[in-house]
């Protein structure tokens, strides 16, 4: 199990960085004013928000094989006939969906005088976004970011169905070779640890970052 847990813990870490690196063009797409470049993201998110991510898993691990001439000829086909690949690809292209709804919905929350006294100092629109309006959306966005991971960790048992030996899938393999539930009850209770570990770390975490929020005698 514990070899699962590593499995588990990179296939998510790749996947929330690889989707944090997706979202920020997306969002800004979202945020744009131009219906074509909005209507593209707005599919993209809906898409990966509304379909369930065990659908999205087979249309890619599955899929990829119905191209596979297709992949060969680009010199792709070697990252899409690992299960590995498959997995981290999916959880990233999903979690990119919800992060860059997380960051619109952040961004959007700060004040619009913020923007104005900014533009009234002569402060350009990119120092304005990166200086002013984004530390104040990841405030905003941190709690939703931190339960965007926590249900990643729990979502990512569906790796265990192609072939991935998470701790869903070393957990799997246990009870065929033992026939013991117990093994269950372990692997709910490691990722009721780990989910349990990461909450208690955010809230440190969000405490830290927040701290000049609170009134100095609180």
């Amino acid at each position: 199990m514990l070899d699962g847990l590593v499995v588990t813990l990179t296939i998510v870490g790749l996947a929330i960085v690889i989707g944090a690196v997706l979202s920020a063009p997306l969002t800004a797409m979202r945020l744009s004013a131009n219906p074509i470049v909005n209507g593209i993201a707005y599919g993209y998110t809906t898409f990966f928000r509304g379909t369930p991510l065990l659908a999205q898993t087979f249309l890619v691990y599955y899929g990829a094989g119905q191209f596979r001439p297709f992949f060969q000829d680009i010199g792709l086909w070697w990252f899409f006939r690992d299960a590995f690949n498959c997995i981290v690809f999916t959880f990233a292209l999903n979690t990119a969906a919800y992060q860059a709804e997380i960051l619109r919905g952040a961004i959007r929350s700060v004040a619009r005088g913020q923007w104005e006294a900014a533009s009234a100092l002569g402060v350009s629109r990119a120092v304005t976004t990166w200086k002013v309006i984004l530390p104040q959306a990841f405030i905003v966005a941190l709690r939703p970011y931190g339960n965007e991971i926590i249900l990643m960790i729990k979502g990512s048992a569906i790796a265990s169905v192609v072939t991935i030996f998470d701790v869903m899938g070393v957990t799997r393999l246990a009870y065929a070779r033992s026939f013991n539930f117990e093994v269950y009850i372990w692997a709910a209770v490691l990722y009721l640890a780990i989910v349990e570990t990461l909450r208690r770390v955010w809230d440190v975490l969000e405490r830290r970052l927040t701290r000049h929020l609170r009134p100095a005698n609180a």
